[in-house]
């Protein structure tokens, strides 16, 4: 059996007492032959015996003097009877040739003391006191040996014999003086039978040492924070050691793993015996930050597979405690992680306050701690913290000045601007629901999802059935992920959600316990799939992911954009960009949808941008919340739809409106108007007042002025003047001075918010033209005061004090406001200029109501083809048709079918207008290169012989279809599809046999034209264009079809106007008797008539000719035929 050898140190002067322990603390121990040191205080000369000489030559022991005395308790027996080899004493003794002097003894040595050499020298280094492998044999010695003293040498004569023993063996021997130690400090080395005795003994000595020089006081302090009573890594209760500069308390076990990670990771400290350590302040931020707080920075994100207990292994505990501390695996990364100059500009903002934590998140992030300040009378974190007294702030840096930065081994990077989406992790309980491929837009209850265990780690987000499952139900590949939405709270059964959209067109649900869990798990799912240097992480965003777009400068090719949706502003890192750019939704001139909701457009003053998702199910997201956070969200200016001017849309609107058509409406503003349309009109406006159009005869101005007024009095939450502030407006009327009651008004202004001032000055601008045309409305300054006091500040009108204030601004208008005068003078010329022409226009409609001058060509778009007519609001196309051909002298035959056509994209397709439709409408929208022609229907016999001879009402088949995909964004192909025309729908099917349509349509916002752009190369030539339009929901759609054969085409489009048009296609006199025959209205003969199109220069000339001599044209007015 091989020994093990162990060395313990005690310091003089104490005595040794060489005993077995059978205490609590060494009861585990298995070997009953094990001997242990215990040092105790002694006031007695040294033990003469721990002198000892050096090994005998030819013996494999060190000799120990034969004074050796035990004064513990009794020895245990020896395997062996022999006696003692190898005892020899230092000096020979006079006239003797033994070294051992026994009084009353034979001449010579025992026999049992001979020994092994002649000769023996003094030891001159420290003793040493050895075990054989065999128990030495004078420790169980036999009865007295024959020839010799009856009894033992006196100095080995017992005190009281063992019990239960043959042995006279001693149980306390007398000390031989005369031997002084050689050191205070004096090894002694012990043999143990195997490697676990020995380190059970070796750590029963540790604990016994530990345990009489231990000083509780620290450790009594420290453990008063409940978190700290367990160990930081593996939650041993009381734990004796810390970590300086990581302000952890850990146990025995794992500071010896702590100390392995070099003091560059962590500093260990004893509670107990290293006093000079714990200084007060050092104290301070160890209860300032207990294990709990330090444990959500650097464990954070634990796997529940990786955490280690009370009886991991070593091995478990270094693998544990090196991911934990040199690589910071589990640590919580802080915000601005990767971005070392924001970071340190963090680190000198968080020394100078109390927040520590936010402190070491800063540092093990990567801060440098001695980071330049910035101020050259302190120019370091700690100078700064030293200055505000931050007493803890100064000794967390001091103790982390060297500290290396936790990292894991990913190679070179660029520290500026990475980011280490594969790093990070997180983990904890979620509900998730089953994956969907579609929208959500039901209310999820509790039952329908399902808890999970969810851990986030090198970039995929796995989902477990439980925290003991090794196999994952599912994962999410964070490369995978397009979007990420947080749900509005209570949106469904768990009150905080969030969903998460991938490219392969999936949905998931998940939700939290706590809106602090999901916040924490956005964050992290969010710098999972975010690219480095995209910086978004630093708004509370609704919405978050990457999107293709296109600007007005480039609008051939798509590009990729990652955007952040936060409250009504849209944030975006578009390509190729190094910085932020916002995007105010609320101030949008326009946001509208196009090709079949796949395109968002966002027209702002100086840019339009057009924003397309990669996959639909992520786009219609982003639609619902651009859509719902451009709109007006709250009852507040601030929450309305703006101007750029930051003037809410509706009192923009309104106050345009009622300047162009109003002005010298009398009574404007007194007049309430129909309450049923206002309520109506009110309501358009708040829910999306940027599509709100007001027009002439549409809208009274009554109306729109009631509007008004009702949006300042009940729709908004608090009065244009601010609830703490009106009474200040109040006071204020009353000051007699007029030069101070302007200088206070002017005060009280300047301190209402933004919105508030922009409006009010909006507002009273307007009613101050208003009352300078007092002599045509009656609405005098006072009488808008009247009207407008108890509106804007919101009371019930029964004293003068609102009005007084309205009509102090109105009269102080220009000074009040630093109006400038020729600006000014510029605006009330242009209200005269609108009010003449104003008059001019209701002279000319009293006279002839609704008509106005188009052009309309016959035949072919010719110069000479060319007619200019005037067309009334109540004329019909077949009118039309009649008009030009009586023009022209055309004479016509019976079954000739001549038609109005609307020609559009550069004379491509074509739609013949409905013999019963108005023109005046299709006036207005033609555009720049789109006309009117008159021309014969040759389709039209063959259409109506077929509609003639259908059985039903319906018409279906094979087609070839395709869509156009505006701006670029993507461009399709004609292909087969199943086409059913109902009564009221128009139906796409994938094949004949599919039970579900693609696609549906109300027939009645359908208008059909013939014809298919040739830049999409139709495949035949019989095809025709659908335009699909739903004014209520401002959508618009176009595609294309094209049959095989022209017989195909023409009873496709004669079912379309039969469905359409209530049954009729065609009209059932003959075109010879429906011929009009009024003559030309000689009227316009001398006078430029204002162009229903053309450009600015056209437009100005035909107003100024018109404006000088409106009347040339009407002094003659003769009296109008009556058609039919």
């Amino acid at each position: 059996m091989t020994a093990s050898w162990f060395e313990q140190t005690v310091e003089a002067p104490q005595t040794l007492k060489l005993s077995r322990r059978c205490d609590s603390k060494l009861q585990n121990i298995p070997s009953s032959e094990g001997w242990i040191l215990e040092a105790a205080s002694d006031s007695g000369p040294p033990l003469p015996w721990l002198a000892l000489l050096d090994p005998l030559p030819g013996s494999r022991s060190w000799t120990p003097l034969p004074w050796l005395a035990a004064p513990g308790p009794r020895l245990p027996g020896s395997r062996s009877q022999t006696p003692l080899p190898w005892l020899a004493l230092p000096d020979p003794l006079p006239g003797s040739r033994s070294r051992t002097p026994f009084p009353g003894s034979h001449p010579g040595p025992p026999p049992w003391l001979a020994p092994r050499t002649p000769s023996l020298a003094r030891a001159p280094g420290p003793p040493s006191l050895a075990r054989t492998p065999d128990p030495p044999p004078w420790l169980a010695l036999p009865d007295p040996l024959p020839g010799s003293h009856p009894g033992p040498p006196p100095w080995l004569a017992p005190r009281t014999p063992l019990p239960g023993s043959r042995s006279r063996t001693p149980h306390s021997l007398a000390r031989a003086p005369g031997h002084p130690l050689p050191g205070s400090l004096t090894p002694t080395i012990f043999v143990a039978d195997t490697d676990s005795e020995k380190e059970e003994w070796v750590e029963a000595l540790r604990e016994s040492t530990a345990e009489a020089l231990s000083n509780y006081e620290v450790a009594e302090r420290i453990w008063a924070v409940e978190s700290n009573t367990h160990c930081a890594d593996c939650g041993t209760p009381k734990p004796e050691w810390a970590s300086i500069n990581l302000c952890l308390v850990v146990c025995k076990k794992c500071a010896g793993e702590h100390r392995a990670l070099g003091p560059g990771i962590s500093k260990i400290r004893s509670l107990k015996m290293d006093k000079k350590v714990w200084t007060e302040r050092m104290i301070q931020m160890f209860q300032c930050i207990s294990n709990r707080k330090a444990n959500q920075f650097w464990a954070a994100n634990v796997p529940p597979s990786e955490a280690i207990n009370e009886a991991s292994s070593s091995q478990e505990r270094k693998r544990f405690i090196s991911a934990k501390f040199r690589e910071g695996k589990y640590r919580k990364y802080h915000l601005l992680f990767g971005n070392q100059e924001e970071l340190n500009k963090a680190l000198c903002a968080a020394v100078v306050t109390s927040d520590l934590e936010e402190t070491m998140s800063l540092v093990f992030c990567g801060a440098d701690v001695s980071c330049y300040s910035g101020d050259p009378d302190l120019p370091f974190p700690v100078d700064l913290a030293q200055q505000a007294g931050q007493n803890l702030q100064l000794e967390f840096l001091i103790q982390n000045k060297n500290s290396e930065t936790p990292r894991l081994d990913l190679g070179y990077f660029d520290k500026q601007y990475y980011v280490a989406p594969q790093s990070i992790t997180h983990n904890g309980f979620l509900y998730k629901t089953a994956s969907m491929g579609k929208p959500i837009t039901e209310k999820k209850s509790k039952e329908e999802f399902s808890k999970r265990w969810c851990v986030l780690d090198n970039g995929v987000l796995s989902y477990y059935e439980s925290d003991r499952n090794s196999t994952p139900n599912g994962t999410i590949g964070m490369n995978e992920v397009v979007c990420l939405g947080i749900n509005s709270p209570a949106a469904h059964g768990f009150e905080h959600t969030f969903e998460v959209f991938t490219d392969s067109e999936r949905l998931f649900m998940f939700g939290t316990d706590s809106a602090q869990s999901n916040k924490e798990w956005v964050k992290s799912i969010a710098k999972s799939f975010l690219p480095a240097g995209i910086d978004l992480m630093n708004h509370e965003f609704e919405r978050i992911g990457r999107l293709q777009y296109k600007d007005g400068l480039n609008l051939e090719q798509t590009r990729v954009g990652w955007f952040a949706l936060v409250g009504s502003t849209l944030y975006a890192w578009f390509q190729d960009s190094d910085k932020e750019e916002t995007i105010n939704l609320r101030k949008l001139q326009e946001l509208s949808e196009q090709s079949d909701h796949e395109v968002l457009v966002l027209v702002e003053k100086r840019r339009t941008l057009y924003i397309q998702a990669e996959r639909k199910l992520d786009f219609i997201g982003w639609n619902s919340a651009i859509q719902r956070a451009a709109g007006s969200t709250g009852n507040t200016l601030s929450e309305q739809q703006l101007t750029d001017e930051d003037i809410p849309v509706v009192v923009e609107r309104c106050i345009a409106y009622i300047t162009q058509y109003g002005l010298t409406s009398e009574g404007i503003y007194r007049k309430s108007g129909q309450k049923s349309k206002t309520t109506n009109l009110l309501e358009m406006f708040l829910k999306d007042a940027r599509s709100v159009r007001l027009r002439e005869g549409d809208h009274h101005v009554d109306d729109v002025s009631n509007t008004l007024k009702r949006f300042f009095r009940e729709s908004i939450q608090e009065s244009i003047f601010t609830n703490e502030a009106y009474q200040d407006w109040f006071h204020t009327s009353m000051i007699p001075g007029e030069k101070q009651k302007i200088q206070q008004y002017q005060t009280l202004f300047t301190s209402l918010p933004q919105v508030n001032r922009a409006t009010l000055k909006a507002l009273i601008n307007h009613l101050y033209c208003v009352q300078r045309v007092s002599d045509k409305n009656q609405m005098t300054m006072h009488n808008l005061a009247i009207v407008f006091g108890p509106t804007l500040f919101q009371t019930d009108g029964q004293d003068n004090k609102a009005g007084r204030v309205v009509e102090d601004l109105i009269n102080h208008f220009i000074d009040l406001f630093n109006i400038d005068e020729q600006q000014l003078k510029k605006q009330l010329d242009e209200i005269v200029s609108i009010i003449k022409l104003r008059d001019v226009c209701l002279m000319q409609s009293s006279q002839n109501a609704g008509d106005f001058i188009c052009t309309v060509y016959l035949e072919e778009k010719k110069s000479e083809c060319e007619l200019s007519l005037k067309v009334p609001a109540t004329m019909t196309a077949q009118e039309l048709a009649n008009e030009i051909l009586y023009l022209r002298k055309l004479m016509t035959k019976e079954k000739d079918n001549w038609s109005c056509f609307e020609v559009i994209e550069r004379e491509e397709m074509e739609r013949p207008l409905h013999y019963a439709e108005k023109v005046l409408p299709i006036l207005h929208s033609l555009g720049t290169d789109s006309y009117l022609v008159v021309k014969k229907n040759i389709a039209m016999e063959t259409m109506l012989m077929y509609l003639a001879s259908r059985v039903a009402d319906q018409k279906h088949g094979m087609v070839k279809f395709r869509e156009e995909k505006k701006l670029g964004l993507g461009v399709g192909s004609f292909s087969d599809r199943y086409f059913m025309l109902t009564g009221f729908t128009l139906r796409l099917y994938k094949e004949v046999r599919s039970n579900k349509p693609e696609k549906e349509w109300p027939v009645k916002n359908l208008k059909v034209y013939l014809g298919v752009k040739k830049k999409f190369k139709p495949p035949t030539c019989w095809g025709f264009t659908f335009l699909y339009e739903n004014k209520e929901k401002h959508e618009k759609q176009q595609w294309y079809v094209c049959c095989d054969t022209q017989m195909e085409q023409r009873e496709w489009f004669a079912t379309f106007l039969y469905v359409q048009n209530d049954g009729t296609c065609g009209p059932h006199t003959p075109q010879s008797s429906r011929v009009s025959r009024s003559p030309p209205d000689s009227r316009f003969s001398n006078i430029s008539l204002i162009p229903l199109r053309g450009n600015a220069n056209e437009m100005r000339n035909s107003v100024a000719a018109f404006s000088a001599d409106h009347l040339s044209g009407t002094e003659n007015l003769g009296a109008v035929d009556q058609r039919h």
